[in-house]
Protein backbone atom coordinates (compact mmCIF):
# COMPACT_ATOMS: atom_id res chain seq x y z
CA UNK A 1 0.00 0.00 0.00
CA UNK A 2 1.56 3.56 -0.86
CA UNK A 3 1.95 6.20 1.15
CA UNK A 4 -0.03 9.21 1.21
CA UNK A 5 1.21 11.99 -0.61
CA UNK A 6 2.10 15.00 1.56
CA UNK A 7 3.09 18.85 0.69
CA UNK A 8 4.85 20.80 4.38
CA UNK A 9 5.47 24.52 4.10
CA UNK A 10 6.36 27.63 6.10
CA UNK A 11 7.86 27.02 9.70
CA UNK A 12 6.91 27.41 13.43
CA UNK A 13 3.29 25.97 14.57
CA UNK A 14 2.07 22.69 13.25
CA UNK A 15 -1.22 23.73 11.08
CA UNK A 16 -2.72 20.40 9.31
CA UNK A 17 -5.00 21.29 6.50
CA UNK A 18 -7.56 18.53 5.70
CA UNK A 19 -8.84 18.69 2.37
CA UNK A 20 -12.50 18.57 1.95
CA UNK A 21 -14.28 16.37 -0.85
CA UNK A 22 -11.94 17.32 -3.45
CA UNK A 23 -9.78 15.39 -1.33
CA UNK A 24 -6.53 16.97 -2.59
CA UNK A 25 -3.80 19.08 -1.12
CA UNK A 26 -4.21 21.83 -4.09
CA UNK A 27 -7.55 22.71 -3.07
CA UNK A 28 -5.92 24.47 -0.16
CA UNK A 29 -3.16 25.89 -2.28
CA UNK A 30 -4.12 29.70 -2.28
CA UNK A 31 -4.38 30.01 1.38
CA UNK A 32 -1.42 28.29 2.07
CA UNK A 33 0.88 30.31 1.08
CA UNK A 34 -0.51 33.11 3.87
CA UNK A 35 -0.48 30.66 6.33
CA UNK A 36 3.32 29.42 5.88
CA UNK A 37 4.41 32.72 7.23
CA UNK A 38 3.03 31.80 10.63
CA UNK A 39 2.39 28.19 10.61
CA UNK A 40 4.62 25.00 9.36
CA UNK A 41 1.38 24.07 6.95
CA UNK A 42 0.97 20.32 6.35
CA UNK A 43 -1.08 19.48 3.51
CA UNK A 44 -1.65 15.93 2.00
CA UNK A 45 -4.12 14.31 -0.14
CA UNK A 46 -6.37 12.29 1.57
CA UNK A 47 -6.25 7.89 1.27
CA UNK A 48 -7.53 7.28 -2.06
CA UNK A 49 -7.10 10.53 -3.66
CA UNK A 50 -5.12 12.29 -6.34
CA UNK A 51 -1.30 11.17 -5.54
CA UNK A 52 -2.19 9.23 -2.48
CA UNK A 53 -4.66 6.69 -4.92
CA UNK A 54 -1.85 4.38 -4.36
CA UNK A 55 -2.65 4.36 -0.41
CA UNK A 56 -6.33 3.54 -1.00
CA UNK A 57 -8.58 1.87 1.28
CA UNK A 58 -12.19 1.56 -0.09
CA UNK A 59 -13.13 -1.54 2.20
CA UNK A 60 -14.26 -1.10 5.79
CA UNK A 61 -14.74 2.39 7.65
CA UNK A 62 -13.12 5.19 5.62
CA UNK A 63 -13.79 7.99 8.03
CA UNK A 64 -11.57 6.03 10.62
CA UNK A 65 -8.62 5.40 7.87
CA UNK A 66 -9.06 9.10 7.63
CA UNK A 67 -8.94 10.19 11.10
CA UNK A 68 -5.49 7.54 11.86
CA UNK A 69 -4.35 9.04 8.94
CA UNK A 70 -5.00 12.78 10.39
CA UNK A 71 -3.03 11.71 13.05
CA UNK A 72 -0.47 10.02 12.01
CA UNK A 73 0.65 13.08 10.30
CA UNK A 74 -0.11 15.39 13.20
CA UNK A 75 2.93 12.41 15.23
CA UNK A 76 4.88 12.78 11.94
CA UNK A 77 5.19 16.45 12.01
CA UNK A 78 4.45 17.94 15.79
CA UNK A 79 6.15 17.06 19.10
CA UNK A 80 2.52 18.23 20.43
CA UNK A 81 -0.84 18.93 19.65
CA UNK A 82 -1.33 20.92 16.24
CA UNK A 83 -3.39 23.14 14.93
CA UNK A 84 -5.85 21.34 12.69
CA UNK A 85 -8.25 23.07 9.83
CA UNK A 86 -10.94 20.92 7.20
CA UNK A 87 -13.61 22.02 5.78
CA UNK A 88 -16.68 20.11 3.97
CA UNK A 89 -15.50 16.57 4.45
CA UNK A 90 -12.38 17.62 5.98
CA UNK A 91 -14.35 19.17 8.89
CA UNK A 92 -16.08 15.67 9.22
CA UNK A 93 -12.38 14.40 9.79
CA UNK A 94 -11.31 16.81 12.16
CA UNK A 95 -14.45 16.19 14.15
CA UNK A 96 -13.91 12.68 14.80
CA UNK A 97 -9.89 13.34 14.91
CA UNK A 98 -11.07 15.88 18.19
CA UNK A 99 -13.12 12.59 19.44
CA UNK A 100 -10.62 9.86 19.16
CA UNK A 101 -7.43 11.85 19.74
CA UNK A 102 -8.10 14.89 21.54
CA UNK A 103 -4.38 15.37 22.99
CA UNK A 104 -3.33 15.70 19.57
CA UNK A 105 -5.79 18.83 18.97
CA UNK A 106 -4.69 22.27 19.69
CA UNK A 107 -7.46 23.92 18.47
CA UNK A 108 -9.61 22.23 15.47
CA UNK A 109 -11.61 24.25 13.02
CA UNK A 110 -14.42 22.75 11.75
CA UNK A 111 -15.45 24.74 8.33
CA UNK A 112 -19.30 23.83 7.06
CA UNK A 113 -19.04 20.39 7.88
CA UNK A 114 -21.99 18.71 5.91
CA UNK A 115 -23.10 16.53 8.58
CA UNK A 116 -26.85 15.93 7.04
CA UNK A 117 -28.35 13.32 10.09
CA UNK A 118 -28.39 16.32 12.36
CA UNK A 119 -30.88 18.14 10.06
CA UNK A 120 -34.38 18.43 11.04
CA UNK A 121 -35.14 17.69 7.09
CA UNK A 122 -32.52 15.12 7.28
CA UNK A 123 -34.73 12.10 5.09
CA UNK A 124 -35.50 14.60 2.16
CA UNK A 125 -31.95 15.47 2.29
CA UNK A 126 -30.16 12.22 2.42
CA UNK A 127 -32.44 10.87 -0.71
CA UNK A 128 -30.97 13.95 -2.72
CA UNK A 129 -27.75 12.62 -2.11
CA UNK A 130 -28.72 9.04 -2.58
CA UNK A 131 -30.46 10.49 -6.13
CA UNK A 132 -26.68 12.46 -6.63
CA UNK A 133 -25.19 8.95 -6.85
CA UNK A 134 -27.69 7.35 -8.78
CA UNK A 135 -27.15 10.06 -11.18
CA UNK A 136 -23.45 8.90 -11.36
CA UNK A 137 -24.16 5.62 -11.58
CA UNK A 138 -26.70 6.05 -14.47
CA UNK A 139 -24.91 9.53 -16.51
CA UNK A 140 -21.29 9.77 -15.21
CA UNK A 141 -19.38 12.43 -13.47
CA UNK A 142 -20.26 15.40 -14.66
CA UNK A 143 -23.70 14.99 -14.60
CA UNK A 144 -23.82 14.12 -10.99
CA UNK A 145 -22.07 16.70 -10.03
CA UNK A 146 -23.78 19.53 -11.86
CA UNK A 147 -27.35 18.25 -9.90
CA UNK A 148 -24.98 18.18 -6.96
CA UNK A 149 -23.99 21.58 -7.13
CA UNK A 150 -27.14 23.17 -7.90
CA UNK A 151 -28.20 21.05 -5.18
CA UNK A 152 -26.86 22.33 -2.20
CA UNK A 153 -26.12 25.82 -4.14
CA UNK A 154 -22.92 26.09 -5.38
CA UNK A 155 -21.47 27.45 -8.15
CA UNK A 156 -18.05 26.55 -9.81
CA UNK A 157 -15.60 29.19 -8.56
CA UNK A 158 -15.01 31.74 -12.00
CA UNK A 159 -11.68 32.16 -13.33
CA UNK A 160 -9.76 30.27 -15.94
CA UNK A 161 -10.15 26.23 -15.71
CA UNK A 162 -7.16 24.28 -13.93
CA UNK A 163 -4.18 23.39 -16.16
CA UNK A 164 -4.94 19.98 -18.02
CA UNK A 165 -3.07 17.57 -15.78
CA UNK A 166 -4.77 19.46 -12.75
CA UNK A 167 -8.56 19.27 -14.38
CA UNK A 168 -7.59 15.37 -15.20
CA UNK A 169 -6.65 14.68 -11.06
CA UNK A 170 -10.15 16.88 -10.09
CA UNK A 171 -12.07 14.36 -12.38
CA UNK A 172 -10.85 11.24 -11.07
CA UNK A 173 -11.09 12.49 -7.33
CA UNK A 174 -14.71 13.24 -8.19
CA UNK A 175 -15.35 9.97 -9.27
CA UNK A 176 -14.12 8.71 -6.11
CA UNK A 177 -15.70 10.69 -3.65
CA UNK A 178 -19.13 10.03 -5.85
CA UNK A 179 -18.41 6.03 -5.02
CA UNK A 180 -17.25 6.19 -1.83
CA UNK A 181 -17.50 9.08 0.36
CA UNK A 182 -20.91 11.24 -0.88
CA UNK A 183 -23.13 9.09 1.07
CA UNK A 184 -20.91 7.38 3.71
CA UNK A 185 -20.26 11.23 5.13
CA UNK A 186 -23.33 12.41 4.51
CA UNK A 187 -24.21 9.92 7.34
CA UNK A 188 -22.51 10.07 9.53
CA UNK A 189 -23.57 10.87 13.21
CA UNK A 190 -21.69 12.83 15.34
CA UNK A 191 -21.02 12.26 18.92
CA UNK A 192 -21.76 14.95 20.21
CA UNK A 193 -21.40 14.16 24.37
CA UNK A 194 -17.75 13.11 23.47
CA UNK A 195 -17.34 16.67 21.44
CA UNK A 196 -19.22 18.64 24.09
CA UNK A 197 -16.20 17.59 26.76
CA UNK A 198 -13.76 18.92 24.10
CA UNK A 199 -16.15 22.07 22.90
CA UNK A 200 -13.09 25.04 24.59
CA UNK A 201 -10.63 23.33 21.56
CA UNK A 202 -13.30 23.36 19.11
CA UNK A 203 -14.08 26.56 16.45
CA UNK A 204 -17.17 25.78 14.21
CA UNK A 205 -17.34 28.01 11.23
CA UNK A 206 -19.28 29.18 8.30
CA UNK A 207 -19.23 31.25 5.32
CA UNK A 208 -20.89 34.37 5.20
CA UNK A 209 -22.30 34.11 1.70
CA UNK A 210 -23.37 30.57 2.37
CA UNK A 211 -25.58 31.72 5.16
CA UNK A 212 -26.80 34.79 3.09
CA UNK A 213 -28.33 32.56 0.57
CA UNK A 214 -29.00 29.50 2.72
CA UNK A 215 -26.47 26.88 1.07
CA UNK A 216 -27.48 23.47 2.38
CA UNK A 217 -23.68 22.84 3.92
CA UNK A 218 -24.08 25.86 5.70
CA UNK A 219 -27.39 24.79 8.01
CA UNK A 220 -25.49 21.60 9.91
CA UNK A 221 -22.68 23.67 11.46
CA UNK A 222 -25.66 26.07 12.91
CA UNK A 223 -27.19 23.02 14.36
CA UNK A 224 -23.88 21.65 15.54
CA UNK A 225 -23.42 25.12 17.24
CA UNK A 226 -26.32 25.57 18.74
CA UNK A 227 -26.29 21.47 20.13
CA UNK A 228 -22.57 21.92 21.81
CA UNK A 229 -23.16 25.33 23.20
CA UNK A 230 -21.02 26.91 20.92
CA UNK A 231 -20.47 29.95 18.74
CA UNK A 232 -20.34 29.79 15.12
CA UNK A 233 -17.54 31.96 13.79
CA UNK A 234 -18.08 33.81 10.18
CA UNK A 235 -15.58 33.50 7.61
CA UNK A 236 -15.15 35.02 3.97
CA UNK A 237 -17.30 33.86 1.54
CA UNK A 238 -19.37 30.52 1.44
CA UNK A 239 -18.61 26.95 1.45
CA UNK A 240 -15.43 27.60 -1.00
CA UNK A 241 -14.26 30.60 0.50
CA UNK A 242 -11.09 29.44 0.82
CA UNK A 243 -10.71 29.37 -2.99
CA UNK A 244 -12.62 32.18 -3.85
CA UNK A 245 -11.76 34.54 -1.34
CA UNK A 246 -8.36 33.12 -0.10
CA UNK A 247 -6.18 36.17 1.34
CA UNK A 248 -9.12 37.33 3.48
CA UNK A 249 -9.93 33.75 4.63
CA UNK A 250 -6.53 32.89 5.70
CA UNK A 251 -6.34 35.78 7.58
CA UNK A 252 -9.53 34.87 9.45
CA UNK A 253 -8.41 31.63 10.39
CA UNK A 254 -5.05 32.87 11.95
CA UNK A 255 -6.91 35.31 13.59
CA UNK A 256 -9.18 32.46 15.19
CA UNK A 257 -6.02 30.29 15.93
CA UNK A 258 -3.71 33.12 16.91
CA UNK A 259 -5.45 33.63 20.54
CA UNK A 260 -6.11 30.01 21.08
CA UNK A 261 -2.59 28.62 19.91
CA UNK A 262 -1.06 25.99 22.34
CA UNK A 263 1.75 24.72 19.57
CA UNK A 264 4.28 22.09 20.24
CA UNK A 265 3.12 22.08 24.30
CA UNK A 266 3.96 18.35 25.78
CA UNK A 267 0.77 16.10 25.18
CA UNK A 268 -1.62 16.44 28.24
CA UNK A 269 -0.78 19.68 29.78
CA UNK A 270 -3.60 21.95 30.35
Amino acid sequence: MGALHEEVHGSGPVLLLIPGGNGDADGYARIAGPLAQRYTVVGYDRRGFARSAGAAATAGDRLSADTDDARDLIDKHATGPAAVFGSSSGAIVGLELLRRYPDRVATLVAHEPPLLTLLSDADERLAFIDGVYETYRREGVAAAMAVFLAGIGLERPAGAPPPAPMLARMRANQEYWLEHELRQYARAVPDLDALRAHVDRLVLAGGAESRERGHLPHRPAVVLAERLGAGLVEFPGGHLGYLTHPAAFAERLTGVLSPRAAADRPRGTP
